[in-house]
């Protein structure tokens, strides 16, 4: 539980609960020019790039704002005017590339599943077959909406074997599950610095493989969101084209510091792991029930169905959680009613133990009798 001195426990999937130390990070001021600040931006983008083995092959290239900026800024860039796009989705986040395809002008085509469904590699295979139009495919591997983890080996090895170009959405997932530049064959992937790895929001980047960067010159429909500029400009002197998150930066390069020294993706995905197991046996113990079956879910956060008890309201829910120190999430669903509890930020197993305990003194309250969903 939270004291008045301690901050609310962020169950969320971002922004989240970050370490002491990575908050200590952002007491001082830099300035953007400063070599000790620019050595800082080029150890963050160094790092990001050996997270997911991709030195060799990719380039990182930041950009100011929330994942979505950076989502936005790669699809302007790596697809040109003439391009066209197969957005996979199943959740809210497929749906805004679409949406952000549509305002940069882009064509595309959706492979649409249930929110509960993955997309089926087959299909993918069989809508490239038939349209040879599409030269870009994009996929989200941890769909936010859902907690959902997408095949993402199986997509990248279809989009290989018919020589289209993937770019994933992986938000919600970077630094957490594993995603090796060596095993599975992406030319972008995008993510930001408060999700996985435990930053402050303010910071999106995207690893985009060298080769394929190099010829987008003049792709991007917006100046802020060119890439491939922001890309040349570090390139030739180190700096930022335009005034860079300093604080939102070093942060980061601390709690990257922080991730190598807890194990890297392995030991981030045991801690989440061993959080999402402690929260789902406890939930169903007291009658909730995920949406995801076992091997469709990803430890980042976990969907449960609204109980059709008639004294349980979730706005109530929600501000007597957060009255006791415990922040949750919305659901975003349009399969069933749900809301979501995060496993993810520097929370281990006693902060889902504690919200566990609060949960079942919060349905005493409430007089809530049972947690389960409506019958299907």
């Amino acid at each position: 539980m939270s004291t008045p001195s301690q901050d609310p426990w962020l169950l969320t999937p971002g922004p989240l609960t970050t370490s002491a130390a990575t908050k200590e990070a952002m007491l001082h001021d830099w300035g953007s020019r400063d070599a000790t600040f620019i050595a800082t931006n080029a150890r963050v983008r160094e790092n990001l790039l050996k997270i997911a083995n991709a030195a060799y092959t990719h380039v990182c290239v930041p950009v100011q704002g929330s994942g979505t900026f950076a989502v936005e800024a790669t699809l302007g860039t790596l697809i040109p005017k003439d391009g066209k796009a197969l957005v996979l989705i199943n959740g809210a986040y497929g749906q805004r590339m679409v949406k952000i395809l549509d305002y940069a002008g882009r064509a595309s085509v959706s492979y649409e599943t249930a929110e509960d469904t993955p997309p089926d590699p087959d299909d993918i295979s069989t809508l490239l077959e038939g349209d040879s139009d599409i030269t870009h495919v994009l996929a989200v591997h941890c769909e936010t909406t859902s907690g959902i983890l997408n095949p993402i080996e199986a997509i990248a090895d279809v989009c290989k074997q018919h020589k289209r170009s993937l770019i994933i959405d992986a938000m919600s997932a970077f630094g957490a599950i594993e995603l090796d530049a060596s095993k599975v064959h992406f030319d972008a992937v995008m993510a930001s610095s408060n999700k996985c790895l435990e930053g402050v929001p303010g910071m999106g980047f995207s690893l985009i493989r060298k080769s394929v960067l190099e010829e987008c010159s003049g792709n991007a429909h917006a100046l802020s969101l060119d890439l491939y500029d922001q890309w040349v400009a570090m390139e030739k002197n180190a700096q930022w084209r335009f005034t860079p998150p300093t604080h939102v930066i070093v942060a980061f390069d601390s709690a990257i510091e922080q991730f190598f020294a807890a194990g890297g993706v392995e030991g981030r995905f045991k801690r989440y792991s061993e959080n999402a197991q402690i929260l789902i046996a406890g939930m169903k113990e007291l009658g909730f029930k995920t949406l995801l079956s076992h091997n469709l879910q990803a430890p980042i956060i976990i969907t449960f169905e609204m109980p059709t008890d008639p004294n349980f309201d979730f706005d109530v829910f929600y501000e007597r959680l957060k009255d006791q120190g415990y922040i949750i999430y919305p659901g975003k669903l349009t399969v069933a009613p749900s809301f979501r509890i995060g496993c993810i930020g520097d929370l281990g197993k006693e902060h889902m133990h504690g919200v566990l305990d609060v949960i079942k003194s919060v349905l005493k309250e409430m007089n809530v009798r049972g947690a389960q969903p409506k019958a299907i």
